[in-house]
């Protein structure tokens, strides 16, 4: 007689999973859109609130940072408390920045309600990620990790076209904040009466100076590349104590994390071959994911001449792949077992898709656009939540929501930063180009208004026609700088080791169903 293999109390069937997943891709909708549906509204906003280029920056960069910084504790704490409750705070706590933000009637308002979006945005993505873990077997995991690549495509690439309709219409700018608050409220509602997940620690001991150490060591070099070049010399005494201060505080992480009984982010995770490479190749999918949203809208505004509206539908391609690519490999990865041949593909379709936005200038064909985006977004949704998955096989439960916010964490940060790094390169690159062109028009640079100006109809025709063009070459740059960083996750995906996809949730009862098949064999 044949025994069947234990059976976790954890796991749920189809509908019940479906139940709770559609609750989870609402507040996953709700975080991401909000880190980009002000991408387009942002001249709008600032002009509005007599905001200045500084403070223009930074109605992106408050949220991001504080995205980034607090989606290491969130996950953390969702291996300490219960994972339903916490999202639950996140939720309400993102309700409440969205308010304030559209209510906001100076920019110091704004930039500190755009913080309190981050800082629950930070909890919405970890926690989405933790509970999925906790509920569904990796096995199965990759349709309904397919389902959440999507929703968090979506809202990545179609939040400067929400941002640039809403704008464009009646309603205003606020709305860009206030039109997320009602998938908050319906998440809120749908976890509420389906999500059912047991406290699996009560003794909980939070890491404080781990989180403080994090944040500063996190948040220096998003402060130096923001305000290098303007405010000081990039090779200077400030920037040398901001790199400074960076490591010391990097390495007082390492010395806490290393000594205090519950750490933040335990430094085992990154003794893990497979999670310390997805790690490594997750930066690179933050850079892409962020970085194409914000460099291509700008190039399709200011170097083609389109709307805000009209340069969001143009990147549908984009979001086209990327959502083909995250479904598509989902369900080929449920059907086959097999993943990383879909992170090695996506990999190179990565590289090739930033490789051929790289030769971009003021005149490419939308054709020609419209085919590398297509590449690009394949890549993207088939790296995001592909990484992820191949990182929770790895572990149990109890340590589901660690890994997977770390591998959250670095894909922020390399957003974030990447961000910062490439616009600083644009900035650069596009000013050059500015002096050279209107140099050979016997024109005086400062009648350019300067290169970050995107004031293009208070210019004289010629002097704008240089300014686009300076734009539209330049950005190629930024993505040939992307294409290199992507190599680098190609190489780190390739060096993940293969292993099956397990059929339970918890790891152990994969080691008590081969003791089961051990003990039947022998029979």
């Amino acid at each position: 007689m044949t025994t069947a293999p234990p059976q976790s109390h954890d796991e749920l069937d189809h509908r019940a999973i479906m139940e709770v997943m559609v609750g989870i891709l609402a507040a996953l909708f709700t975080a991401m859109l909000s880190t980009t549906i002000v991408a387009n509204a942002l001249p709008t906003i600032i002009g509005d609130l007599d905001g200045t280029q500084a403070q223009y920056t930074w109605v992106v960069t408050s949220s991001l940072l504080a995205m980034t910084v607090s989606t290491p504790i969130w996950a953390k704490l969702s291996d300490l408390l219960n994972k339903k409750l916490l999202i639950q705070i996140s939720l309400v706590t993102f309700v409440v920045g969205s308010v304030l933000a559209g209510f906001a009637h100076d920019v110091p308002t704004l930039l500190a309600a755009r913080a309190l979006q981050g800082l629950a945005m930070g909890g919405l993505t970890a926690l989405a990620q933790a509970i999925i873990g906790s509920i569904i077997p990796p096995r199965e995991r990759g349709r309904y990790s397919g389902y959440m690549g999507a929703v968090m495509t979506l809202a990545t690439i179609s939040g400067p076209l929400v941002g640039g309709v809403i704008v464009d219409s009646p309603l205003g700018w606020r709305w860009t904040f206030f039109v997320c608050v009602p998938f908050a409220v319906l998440s809120l509602f749908v976890l509420q009466r389906y999500l059912r997940l047991p406290t699996l620690v009560k003794d909980v001991k939070v890491d404080y100076a781990g989180a403080v150490l994090i944040a500063v060591a996190a948040s220096l070099p998003l402060l130096w590349v923001t305000f290098a070049g303007s405010s000081y010399a990039w090779v200077s005494w400030t920037s040398a104590l901001f790199i400074g201060g960076t490591i010391v505080a990097a390495v007082a992480f390492v010395v806490v994390e290393s000594i205090v009984p519950e750490p933040l982010v335990p430094l085992k995770v990154f003794r893990d071959r497979t999670t310390a490479l997805a790690i490594v190749a997750s930066i690179a999918v933050g850079i892409a994911m962020f970085g194409s949203s914000v460099f291509l809208g700008q190039y399709l505004q200011v170097a083609r001449g389109y709307t805000p509206t009209e340069a969001g539908l143009i990147t549908i391609p984009m979001m086209i792949g990327s959502l083909i690519g995250t479904v598509g490999s989902g369900n080929l990865i449920v059907r086959y077992g097999r993943w990383k041949g879909f992170l090695v593909g996506g990999a190179t379709l990565l590289i090739a898709g930033l490789g051929l936005l790289g030769t971009i200038d003021h005149a490419t064909a939308l054709w020609q656009l419209w085919t590398f985006m297509v590449l690009m977004g394949l890549g993207m949704g088939m790296l995001m939540q592909n990484l992820v998955l191949a990182v929770q096989n790895t572990v149990d439960i109890t340590e589901v929501g660690m890994t997977s916010g770390a591998v959250a964490f670095f894909r922020s940060l390399g957003g974030t930063v990447g961000v910062s790094a490439l616009g600083a390169i644009l900035a650069s690159s596009v000013t050059d180009k500015i002096s050279v062109g209107l140099a050979r028009l016997g024109i005086p640079a400062s009648q350019s208004g300067g290169s970050g100006t995107l004031d293009l109809d208070g210019m004289p025709g010629p002097v704008a026609d240089v300014v686009r063009m300076s734009y539209g070459d330049a950005t190629g740059e930024v993505f040939l700088v992307a294409a290199g960083v992507a190599l680098v996750a190609l190489l780190a995906v390739i060096f993940i080791k293969e292993v099956p996809l397990r059929t339970t949730v918890r790891k152990h009862d994969v080691e008590a169903e081969d003791v089961v098949s051990e003990t039947v064999g022998t029979r």
